[in-house]
């Protein structure tokens, strides 16, 4: 097996593993928030993504040392809330579902304003280097499209909790929340290959790649346009 088929086939089973990770954690947050009866493994479920991002973020932190210990503080402090944490942990999916996609929207309109590189913009840069006017132009209209999309979730999420029935929106948050993703992704896609020529392409999957590896490097694209 050359060394090429090798490493395709090693990203091949980490995408598997996290879609699959994704699947499963999604349709289970769905069969806990719909839950009858509220108990701690509904509240573990649903504070877990956030737990295991702070521990993530604190880790990789360069203050470790101090980040660590505040982490395991906040650990302590959900543990003694934990009898209010099982009989509201439906608003902790909602703060998890709603902030994530608030969070997304703010960081990608954020970087519209004027003399700011758009967030697609900076993920193009990474693969193509100095951008063709036209690429350029169709960054910042695909920063503008996921912006809209990621605060019109974030919005839709913050509606049906409060209008609809709690299993009308988990079935939003949690089973159409993928799909609706790969289609905004799919979307953009098409968009590109119909508008750009050939040689200003590039898929969704080597932009997330080219920024994982200039993000670890410490080699992020400027936040400022020239």
């Amino acid at each position: 097996m050359s060394t090429s088929l090798a490493t395709r086939l090693g990203q091949a089973c980490r995408w598997g593993f996290i879609g699959v990770l994704a699947v499963g954690y999604a349709l289970l947050s769905h069969l806990t928030a719909t839950s009858a009866t509220h108990d701690l493994w509904g509240a573990v479920v649903a504070v877990t993504p956030m737990l295991g991002l702070a521990f993530l973020m604190a880790w990789r932190s360069d203050r470790r040392g101090f980040m660590l210990p505040l982490w395991l503080a906040a650990g302590a402090l959900l543990y003694v809330s934990k009898d209010w944490l099982i009989t509201h942990y439906n608003w902790v999916f909602l703060l998890e579902h709603a902030g994530t996609y608030g969070l997304l929207c703010a960081s990608f309109g954020l970087t519209l304003r004027h003399g700011e590189t758009p967030m697609i913009s900076r993920f193009a840069s990474l693969l193509q280097g100095t951008l063709s006017p036209a690429l350029r132009a169709y960054t910042r209209a695909a920063t503008w499209a996921w912006t809209l999309y990621f605060g019109g979730i974030a919005g839709l999420s913050l509606l049906l909790f409060w209008l609809a029935p709690v299993q009308v929106w988990s079935a939003f948050a949690y089973l159409l929340g993928i799909p609706l993703l790969v289609l905004m992704f799919a979307g953009e896609y098409a968009a590109r290959c119909y508008v750009l020529p050939a040689a200003d392409r590039a898929g969704p999957l080597e932009a997330i790649r080219a920024y994982r590896q200039s993000s670890s490097k410490g080699t992020a694209a400027p936040c400022k346009q020239p």
